[in-house]
C-alpha cells in the first residue's frame, strides 16, 4: 500500500523517528513502522495531536537525527504555526512532513490543497504519481531536505496512500543505527524573535530562488517525448491520468509530457525545457490551479508565448480520473474520443443505499439514547447538541440527532461555549477521548475561564476507533504496544472546575438515571461534563475471539412481538432487520453483539437473550486494560 512504501523508504533513508496522529489517509504510515520500530531501532509515536507530532519530529530534525512526521490534510492546519516557523530556521538532518490530501474529501470535512502550505512556509513540495514514485520519492525527498537544510513536504493522496502496487526493493533496512543527535544552541536561529526571523526570512527567500533555479531532472521533473507543439504538465497523480488518457488516444507521438514531482517551487527550467517548442501548454492538476498558476508566470516573466490552458479544461473540485481527463486532454489535442463503456448486466442488481451507520453494539448509540432520554424526562425539547470529529458524528442521523454541527478537531466545545453565550437553550457538546486529548482540553479551560453555560459529554470508548484503533493518552499504550501511563480525561476534566458523572451505557437504565441528576445539575448553573465510558464493540468483538469469551446474542420472540418498530426507530441498530414481506423485525445472529439496546426500548418484552455471554463478558466492554 502506498502509505506503507512511503514507511519503507523512509526507514532506508535512514530516517529515526517517526511521529503523527491517526487520520485518513495517512494513519498506516506510523501504524506500520509501529509494528517494526522496536525490531529496527527507530522511534515510532502517536502524538496527541498534528502540531504536537510536528514539533516532535522537527526537534528531532534541528538535532541531526532524520525525522518524519505524519498527518491528514486538515491536520497540517492544527501544525501550521510550527510549519511556519519551521520554514525559516530549517533543519540540521532530513525532515520531512507527510500531508495526506483526501480529493473528493472521502473522509474529511473538505479538499483543501495542501501545496499552497509551501509557498506560505517556503517549504519544497514533492508528490509522487504513484506507490512505487512514494517508495523511491520519499527517499529522495529526504536527500532534498539535507541538501537545502529545510524541512519538505511530501504530499500524496488517497488514490497513492491506500492504492497497492508491487515494489522491487532497492536497500536493506539497517538494524543497528543511530538516533541520537546533538543540539546547537544557535539562538540567533532557533529562538524567532523578531530581529532573528527578519534575518531569516532573507535567508529562507533566497533559497526559494535557489530551489526554483536548480537543475532538475528525473526524478523529481522528467520529460517526455521533446519538442513538441503541444506540451502536457502533470503534476503528481495526474501524470497517471495523463498517460492513461494519451493511451487510449494513441497521442503519446504527439505531445511533449512534462512529469513533474516539485510542485513547489515549479521548477524554471524543467517548465523552459519542456516549453521550448510549444505553442499550447495544458497544465493537468488535481484540485487548484498551483502549478497552472506558476507555469503561466514563468513563461511570463522568460517571454515564452504559448498558451496556458487549465481548469478551463480539467474539473477544479474532486478527485481526477480517467473519465474526468480525457475529455480534456482529447479537446486539447482536437481529438474525437468516447469515454469507455463499462459493461451492462443482463439484469441490474438491486443494491439498497448503505449510508454509514453506527456499529452493531456500538456505545455511541447507547450513549445518544440515554442523552436524549434524559432529556426527555426533563421535558428538553430544543436542545442543541454541537458535534466534532470521529465515528459519532454520525449521530447526525435520525434517530439520534445529536451532532448539529462539526467542523474541525475540538471544535465542538469551542462552538458550544460560542452558542451558550447567545442562546437561550441547553447546549451539550459532545466530544471522543481520543479527539478530547487532541483539541478539547483548551476549549475546555476556556470555557471555565469565560463562564460558558454548556454542557460537555466526553464519549470514551479507549480507543481512536475511526482510523483503525490508534492507543492515545488515556489507554495506557503507545505505538509500538508498549505499555504507558493512563493520563486519566476524568481528573482533567475536575482539576479544570467540571462536576463529573461517569456513565457505563451498557447498564442502561442506571446510566439514565446518572444522566438525568447531571443535568438538573447543569440546569441549576453547575459546570457539568459527562463521561459515557464503553469499548468500542468492534475491539469488544476482537477481544471476545481472542479470548473466547462470547457475547451476549438477541432475538426477536415472534409471539410477543407487535412490530410496532421500536426497536428499529429507537437504535437504527445494522444488526436488525425487517425481512421483505415481513411486518416484524428480526435480529441477525452473526451481527449481533450484545449492547441489550434494542431489548431495553421494546415495549412488549419480545426481545430476549437467545445466546447468553459467557463468563465476564461484560469486562471486554466496560475495563480498559483486559488481561
Amino acid at each position: 500500500m502506498g502509505n506503507e512504501a512511503i514507511a519503507r523508504g523512509a526507514l532506508e533513508a535512514g530516517v529515526c523517528y517517526f511521529t503523527a496522529y491517526p487520520g485518513t489517509p495517512s494513519t498506516e504510515i506510523v501504524e506500520s513502522i509501529g509494528e517494526v520500530a522496536n525490531e529496527v531501532g527507530v522511534i515510532a509515536e502517536w502524538s496527541v495531536n498534528e502540531k504536537v507530532a510536528y514539533e516532535s519530529a522537527y526537534a528531532a530534525a534541528i538535532a541531526g537525527v532524520r525525522s518524519l512526521t505524519a498527518m491528514k490534510h486538515v491536520g497540517v492546519n492544527v501544525a501550521a504555526d510550527i510549519l511556519m516557523s519551521s520554514g525559516y530556521a530549517g533543519v540540521k538532518a532530513g525532515f520531512i512532513v507527510v500531508s495526506a490530501d483526501d480529493p473528493s474529501a472521502h473522509s474529511s470535512q473538505n479538499e483543501q490543497d495542501n501545496r499552497w502550505y509551501g509557498y506560505l512556509a517556503h517549504i519544497p513540495v514533492v508528490e509522487p504519481s504513484s506507490v512505487r514514485d512514494a517508495y523511491r520519492l520519499i527517499k529522495t525527498a529526504v536527500e532534498v531536505s539535507e541538501k537545502y537544510n529545510q524541512p519538505v513536504m511530501f504530499r500524496t493522496t488517497t488514490r497513492v496512500s491506500h492504492s497497492r502496487q508491487y515494489i522491487e526493493l532497492e536497500g536493506d533496512i539497517s538494524a543497528s543505527r543511530s538516533c541520537r543527535g546533538f543540539f546547537d544552541k544557535d539562538i540567533s536561529r532557533w529562538v524567532l524573535i523578531p530581529a532573528h526571523a527578519r534575518r531569516l526570512k532573507e535567508r529562507v527567500v533566497k533559497l526559494w530562488r535557489s530551489i526554483e533555479e536548480a537543475e532538475w531532472g528525473p526524478p523529481l521533473a522528467e520529460i517526455y517525448n521533446p519538442g513538441k507543439k503541444k506540451v502536457v504538465i502533470a503534476p503528481g497523480i495526474a501524470f497517471a491520468h495523463v498517460a492513461e488518457a494519451l493511451d487510449r488516444l494513441s497521442a503519446w507521438g504527439d505531445v511533449t509530457v512534462l512529469k513533474l514531482n516539485l510542485t513547489a517551487p515549479v521548477p524554471v527550467k524543467p517548465v523552459l525545457n519542456a516549453a521550448s517548442e510549444a505553442s499550447e501548454i495544458l497544465v493537468v492538476e488535481e484540485l487548484d490551479p498551483v502549478v497552472e498558476l506558476h507555469v503561466r508566470a514563468i513563461l511570463n516573466k522568460h517571454g515564452v508565448r504559448a498558451i496556458v490552458r487549465g481548469k478551463d479544461l480539467i474539473p477544479e473540485e474532486g478527485e481526477l480520473s480517467l473519465e474526468r481527463v480525457l475529455p480534456g486532454v482529447a479537446k486539447f489535442l482536437g481529438r474525437d474520443f468516447a469515454i469507455p463503456q463499462t459493461a451492462k448486466l443482463v439484469e441490474e442488481a438491486r443494491i439498497p443505499p448503505r449510508p454509514p451507520v453506527l456499529c452493531p453494539g456500538c456505545p455511541h448509540r447507547l450513549t445518544y439514547y440515554i442523552l436524549k432520554t434524559a432529556a426527555n424526562k426533563l421535558r428538553l425539547r430544543n436542545v442543541i447538541y454541537t458535534g466534532d470529529i470521529g465515528c459519532y458524528t454520525l449521530g447526525y442521523q435520525k434517530p439520534f440527532e445529536t451532532q448539529m454541527t462539526c467542523f474541525e478537531m475540538g471544535g465542538s466545545i469551542g462552538v458550544a461555549h460560542g452558542l451558550s453565550k447567545v442562546v437561550e437553550e441547553p447546549v451539550i457538546a459532545v466530544i471522543g477521548d481520543s479527539t478530547f486529548f487532541h483539541a478539547g482540553i483548551p476549549g475546555s479551560i476556556n470555557l471555565v475561564y469565560n463562564n460558558g453555560r454548556a454542557m460537555i459529554v466526553v464519549l470514551d470508548n479507549y480507543t481512536t476507533a475511526m482510523t483503525g484503533h490508534q492507543p492515545h493518552p488515556g489507554t495506557g499504550l503507545t505505538a509500538t504496544g508498549s505499555k504507558a501511563p493512563v493520563v486519566e480525561l476524568v481528573e482533567v476534566l475536575k482539576s479544570i472546575g467540571f462536576s463529573v458523572y461517569v456513565i457505563n451505557p451498557l447498564h442502561i437504565r442506571e446510566s439514565l438515571d446518572t444522566a438525568v441528576k447531571a443535568l438538573e445539575e447543569y440546569l441549576r448553573g453547575g459546570r457539568v461534563a459527562i463521561v459515557s465510558r464503553m469499548r468500542c464493540s468492534l475491539e469488544a468483538a476482537r477481544l471476545s475471539r481472542e479470548m473466547k469469551v462470547s457475547l451476549p446474542v438477541y432475538a426477536v420472540d415472534e409471539d410477543k412481538c407487535t412490530g410496532c418498530m421500536a426497536c428499529v426507530n429507537l437504535t437504527a441498530c445494522p444488526a436488525i432487520i425487517v425481512p421483505e414481506n415481513s411486518k416484524k423485525p428480526v435480529i441477525l445472529e452473526d451481527m449481533c453483539l450484545g449492547c441489550g439496546l434494542c431489548a431495553y426500548v421494546c415495549p412488549y418484552k419480545a426481545i430476549y437473550v437467545k445466546k447468553p455471554g459467557g463468563e465476564g463478558w461484560e469486562k471486554l466492554y466496560t475495563e480498559r486494560t483486559i488481561s
